[in-house]
C-alpha cells in the first residue's frame, strides 16, 4: 500500500499504526513519540487498531539528538 510518511511516498504492507511503526523499525514504547494520520493525532492507546488506508499521510514525530 502506498503511504506518505513524513513527506515521502513509501510502499508498505502495514494496515495499522502499530504495524507501520514496526516496519519502520520504531519502538512504539519510546518516550515522546507521536503519530498523526491525515492531520489528526492518533492516541498511543489506539495504535494497535488505528487503520491505515492507501494514500494516507502519516507524520511520525520523535526526538533526536543533535546540535
Amino acid at each position: 500500500m502506498q503511504l506518505r510518511i513524513n513527506g515521502e511516498d513509501t510502499e508498505l504492507t502495514a494496515v495499522t499504526v502499530a504495524e507501520l511503526l514496526a516496519e519502520q523499525g520504531i519502538d512504539p514504547a519510546a518516550r515522546f513519540l507521536a503519530v498523526a494520520v491525515n492531520g489528526s493525532v492518533v492516541r498511543r492507546a489506539e495504535w494497535l487498531t488505528a487503520p491505515l488506508a492507501a494514500g494516507d499521510s502519516v507524520e511520525i514525530v520523535r526526538p533526536f539528538q543533535g546540535g
